[in-house]
Formats: C-alpha cells, sequence, structure tokens
C-alpha cells in the first residue's frame, strides 16, 4: 500500500469524468483513497478557472490541503495549472504543476524526475485519451466525449485551458459505455466542454446525433443523457431522436447566455433571440414534456436595463423548465474583461436574484405536472433519515421514504405531491 490519497474537483462534468479516471490509476496503484477532509497523504486538486473566483477557490483548497496534513504531497492539475502555472508553481505547498493532458498520465509525472511544472501545449492537444472501469459511487456515470473548444466567447477562457475541440473515436465511446452498463450503472451522461461539435473533427466526419444512434443500436444502455449542447448545434436529427426513444432522457440544457441580440453579438454567441426562441419552441413542439435548461449570464458588459429586460420576457414566455444563472466575472485573458460599461457586481447579482426567482417558478410549475404519475428515479446520495434522493429522467430531483434496509440505484416512484420543484413521493417498486 503507498498511503491515502484525496481528489477535490472544481468544476465541471468533464473535470469529474477525468478526476474519476485519476483515482482509478491512483487505486490500481496500491494507494488508498480516503475523503479531503481527513489529511491524506497525497491531495490531488484538480482546478477550474472559469472565473477569477474559482481561481482563489482553487488557491484556498491548495493552501487547506497543507493544513490538514503538513507531510502531504500536493499535486495541482485542471484548467488553472494550465492556464498559470507560474502562479501556481508558486504557492506555499506545491510539489507539482500538471497540465490538463498530462493528467492522464498523472502516475509516471508523480515518480518523475525533472521541473516541477509539466504542462504542454494544449493547442497541440489531439484525441480523447481517459478510460475508466467504475465511476466511484455514483449511480450515474459521466463519459467524457470530447474535449477542448473554438467558440472563443468573448467571457470565456476555456478554448485556452482546453485546446482545440477534439473527439473519442465512436468505438472508444461505445466501449466505454459498455464498460459502465457492465458495472450496473443505470444512467450514462454524454459530456465535454462542447459535445455539439462531437465528430467534426473525425475522418469521415459524425455528428453528435450519429454517436448517439450507434450508443443506442450497439450498448445496452438504458438511460442515456446529454450535456449541454450550443443551441446552434441542436439539431432536428438529435430532437427526433428523443422525440422516439425512452431510452434517451427527453431534457435538453442549452446555453442562452443572453436574450439580447446586441449582448449576444457583444459576447461572440452566433445565433440571434429569435433563433433561439424557434429552437425551443421547435423542440416543445416535439418533445411536449421536454425539461429544458438555460445557462444565462447577467451583468455581461453593456447589458443596459432595456437589455436584461429583454432577456428577462424571452425567458418569461419561453417554455423552459430550469435556470443556471451566474453574474458576469471578469476572466483576465478574455476580451470581455476590458470592454467598456462593465455593470456593477451589485446589479448583475440583483439581476442574476431575478431571474432565479422566474427559473424557480417555471421549475415548481413543470413538476407539479409529474403529480400522480410513476416515474423511474435514479438514486443518488447517501440516505438521510428515512428519505432517498434521486433525479428522474426530466432532471427533476425526487424525495421519497424507504425503509432502513432498501439500498438500490433504481426504483420506481409514484408523485404524490411537490416542494419548490422537488418531486415528492412514495415508492411502489423497485427496479434495481
Amino acid at each position: 500500500m503507498k498511503g491515502s490519497f484525496a481528489i477535490v474537483t472544481l468544476g465541471c462534468k468533464t473535470n469529474q469524468f477525468e478526476s474519476a479516471a485519476m483515482a482509478e490509476q491512483l487505486e490500481q496503484a496500491g494507494y488508498r483513497r480516503i475523503d479531503y477532509s481527513a489529511g491524506a497523504d497525497l491531495v490531488i486538486v484538480n482546478t477550474c478557472t472559469v472565473t477569477a473566483a474559482t481561481d482563489s477557490q482553487s488557491r484556498n483548497l491548495i493552501r487547506r490541503a497543507r493544513r490538514l496534513n503538513p507531510a502531504c504531497r500536493v499535486v495541482v492539475t485542471g484548467c488553472y495549472a494550465q492556464i498559470d502555472p507560474a502562479a501556481v508553481q508558486n504557492l506555499p505547498g506545491v510539489d507539482r504543476v500538471l497540465g490538463n493532458e498530462e493528467k492522464s498520465e498523472l502516475l509516471h509525472w508523480l515518480d518523475a524526475d525533472g521541473p516541477k511544472v509539466q504542462v504542454g501545449d494544449i493547442r497541440q492537444a489531439r484525441g480523447v485519451t481517459f478510460d475508466l472501469n467504475a465511476f466511484g459511487s455514483r449511480s450515474r456515470a459521466f463519459v467524457q466525449i470530447q474535449n477542448g473548444c473554438n467558440a472563443f466567447c468573448s467571457y470565456c477562457i476555456i478554448p485556452h485551458a482546453r485546446g482545440p475541440s477534439r473527439s473519442a473515436l465512436p468505438q472508444q465511446v461505445v466501449d466505454q459505455v459498455c464498460k459502465f452498463c457492465t458495472a450496473g450503472f443505470p444512467e450514462i451522461v454524454l459530456t465535454g466542454i462542447h459535445i455539439g461539435g462531437y465528430g467534426n473533427d473525425l475522418q469521415p466526419p459524425l455528428s453528435l446525433a450519429d454517436l448517439v444512434r450507434r450508443l443506442l443500436d450497439d450498448t445496452q444502455v438504458s438511460r442515456l443523457r446529454l450535456g449541454s449542447i450550443e443551441p446552434q448545434e441542436v439539431s432536428m436529427e438529435l430532437i427526433d431522436l428523443v422525440a422516439h426513444c425512452e431510452r434517451l432522457c427527453p431534457h435538453f440544457h442549452i446555453p442562452l447566455q443572453a436574450g439580447d441580440d446586441a449582448v449576444l453579438k457583444a459576447m461572440n454567441r452566433h445565433y440571434s433571440v429569435k433563433d433561439f426562441r424557434n429552437l425551443v419552441e421547435g423542440i416543445k413542439l416535439r418533445v411536449p414534456q421536454a425539461a429544458i435548461g438555460l445557462d444565462i449570464i447577467t451583468g455581461f458588459p453593456g447589458e443596459t436595463e432595456n437589455a436584461f429586460a429583454n432577456t428577462l420576457a424571452l425567458v418569461r414566455d419561453l417554455p423552459v423548465t430550469h435556470l443556471h444563472v451566474f453574474p458576469f466575472s471578469k476572466r483576465p485573458g478574455t476580451p470581455a474583461a476590458t470592454m467598456r460599461h462593465q455593470i456593477s457586481g451589485t446589479v448583475a447579482r440583483q439581476r442574476a436574484a431575478e431571474l432565479r426567482a422566474l427559473g424557480e417558478g417555471k421549475q415548481a410549475e413543470y413538476a407539479r405536472g409529474f403529480i400522480g404519475k410513476n416515474l423511474q428515479v435514479v438514486v443518488e446520495g447517501s440516505k438521510q433519515g428515512s428519505k432517498r434522493h434521486g433525479l428522474s429522467v426530466h432532471y427533476l430531483p425526487v424525495e421519497f421514504d424507504t425503509d432502513d434496509h432498501w439500498n438500490q440505484r433504481t426504483a420506481t416512484v409514484c408523485v404524490e405531491t411537490t416542494r419548490q420543484g422537488t418531486l415528492l413521493g412514495k415508492l411502489i417498486d423497485d427496479v434495481g
């Protein structure tokens, strides 16, 4: 046994997938995983850099690791390490700094001689190399089908942290999904930085719809969920697949970011408000019970009161079911950080609160439509008293009672009522 390790992860599902892959490498090499707060011998901090605030969170986690165990080795990787390795290496207690591509060879770099910083040129990255046999104790497993981004939205540093858009080979994805199916995961989530661009770099080119169809044909996946997809990349072919296949979750997560054409242009987003409205209404026409979630940024530079009112009106009108709202945060190194007409943080937060309240109302209204229905639920998290929690295919949280001996990954729950967008029901059958 080589000692204990802990991995702490900030940011997106891609980071979570990559942390699971690093954990598997360490466990196979004889390390024992413990909780981060327990003070491990080796701590991996898998960072995010989407905002200046996440950089700060990363630094705090690095410092705390050393306080918890003064003798521990601290290895920092992820997007913050990729973007600013010099700043990371100068933090007290950091033993090694690894870039995003170097994660896949974590064991090699742990034992290698040479410079403290091992961060390659992410612009030269090609392909997707991670492979997993399991996904920890979770009920839902994430599969990384793509990495990188070519969009260069004016507020976003991620293309510089993740490199160009690149796709896993279809057979890689099939093999990974098959492993998770064999391991008994009831839900698989397809993730990446820009999954709507899947297959554009392959020869011959493929689409996300092509990959989904192959997964449905060539694997035993019982419940497949799509990660976030850019609006211009949600094809009619993909919508029709969701409409006609019960194994594909009727759930679309689509970044809107702003409901005003001038703000969208300043963000370097390549669609109009009219385009977005037509897309959402088209989805609801083909998949009437679809869950549709949006990402929105408030307080972007130049967002006037009228521009925000346009966003508010659009969201109010659209048949969407939940919102992820973020006040704009300057990210050094992006065009938006130096744009004129910056909006105060107070105003951005006030606008975010107004949109969140609207989103909570929409989710509550959507949830009420499931009262009296039996839903298959993927159970998540540990038991809390007599309560179990899970997720429906429509991305709604579900709470239900069980006895002390019940411990399954899936269940059938009859929805009796709702509370603030959460479905409350009773267990009528377990299917796991």
